[in-house]
């Protein structure tokens, strides 16, 4: 059985993240917060091979080819923070998320649902910006009508 590639890509798009914040921890760079917006390459990796792997399958559509490359982004975005939960509790829970609100722009003392939801969202807004970043680099590859 073969996996559909958004979810393929998608499950990439986790791997780098999560892979490059472990070894963000590991080199102890996890408080310097530009080194942490540099996931958003990962998220145009996974969207940028989708798209790809649709062309060389002769999908020109615009429009399915937008809800291709977010689906992908959605789904690396989502097993990302469901990552992040999963860690976030291993290390001690809310305890480990008040090392990372001192680092990251949120107002008061985060619970790990609430800083996890909070993650989710920017993720879902930087999931429609890369699709639409994505989709006006390929523009020319697609039918207009």
């Amino acid at each position: 059985m073969k996996l559909p590639k958004e979810i393929t890509n998608g499950f990439l798009i986790f791997l780098g993240i999560g892979l490059y914040f472990l070894l963000m921890n590991v080199l102890g760079l996890a408080d310097l917060f530009y080194l942490r917006t540099l996931n958003v390459f990962f998220i145009f990796y996974g969207v940028n091979k989708t798209m790809q792997m649709n062309l060389q399958e002769g999908e020109t559509s615009f429009v399915s080819n937008a809800v291709s490359a977010m689906a992908t982004s959605v789904v690396g975005v989502a097993l990302s923070v469901f990552g992040l939960l999963v860690y976030s509790y291993a290390r001690g829970g809310d305890a480990y998320v008040e090392t990372l609100s001192k680092t990251f722009m949120f107002g008061g003392n985060p619970s790990v649902p609430t800083y996890c939801i909070c993650l989710l969202f920017e993720g879902l807004a930087s999931s429609v910006i890369v699709t639409l970043m994505t989709m006006l680099y390929w523009n020319n590859k697609y039918a207009a009508d």
